[in-house]
């Protein structure tokens, strides 16, 4: 019973996803209400809230999870392994993380591209998750390289982020499949780390 439970959770919350995806494409974001996308979904809007917080949160999905495959990255640091091939490797890993999500973040990502660029609270809202976790990556990477100042690796943090979501947000707007869009991201990030080479003796 309790496994009948859990996938019943899962296709309703795919739906909502699903739904909320369709509206905010064919409505736009601000005209889509949570009441719309829960009768898209056939459920009741208390039954979105039981999913996400607010309608923001569709856009944002797993950033939690996100953050703990590049946390997770830094800490298995290998011997001797300079910065650069690391993040080389984070970008990997978020990567094969999106690519095995079954909720649809990369059917979202042009999407949430598109609308952090119109919608002020969307834009609010990532800014502050940008703020909140490149610190911590940055704390992360002073840990596992002793020889890194925390100023260093806030600017290695923010290069290699800022390079990965500009550059994919260009091949977006370039009208780029999702698979160009992650090579977009990783020229972006190997041009990001040559300017980071000075910091591989650390």
């Amino acid at each position: 019973m309790e496994g009948h439970r859990e996938r019943k959770k899962i296709r309703t919350r795919r739906a909502l996803l699903e739904a909320a995806v369709r509206l905010f494409s064919e409505r736009g974001y601000e005209q889509t209400t949570v009441a719309e996308i829960a009768a898209a979904a056939d459920v009741a809007p208390r039954t979105f809230f039981a999913y996400f917080a607010s309608k923001e949160d569709v856009l944002f999905l797993h950033v939690e999870d996100r953050e703990k495959d590049m946390l997770a990255v830094i800490a298995g640091r290998q011997p001797g392994e300079p910065l650069g091939a690391l993040l080389g490797r984070m970008f990997d890993a978020l990567v094969r993380s999106m690519a095995e999500d079954d909720e649809l973040d990369f059917a979202l990502s042009p999407l949430r591209a598109q609308l952090m660029f119109t919608e002020p609270a969307l834009r609010a809202r990532g800014l502050t998750i940008m703020m909140e976790v490149q610190p911590r990556v940055a704390r992360a990477l002073c840990e596992v390289y002793p020889g890194l100042d925390p100023v260093s690796a806030g600017a290695a943090v923010g290069s290699f982020m800022g390079a990965l979501a500009t550059a994919g947000l260009v091949a977006q707007q370039q009208g780029a499949s999702n698979q160009d869009v992650l090579t977009a991201g990783r020229r972006g990030i190997q041009i990001a780390v040559n300017g980071l080479s000075s910091l591989d003796e650390s």
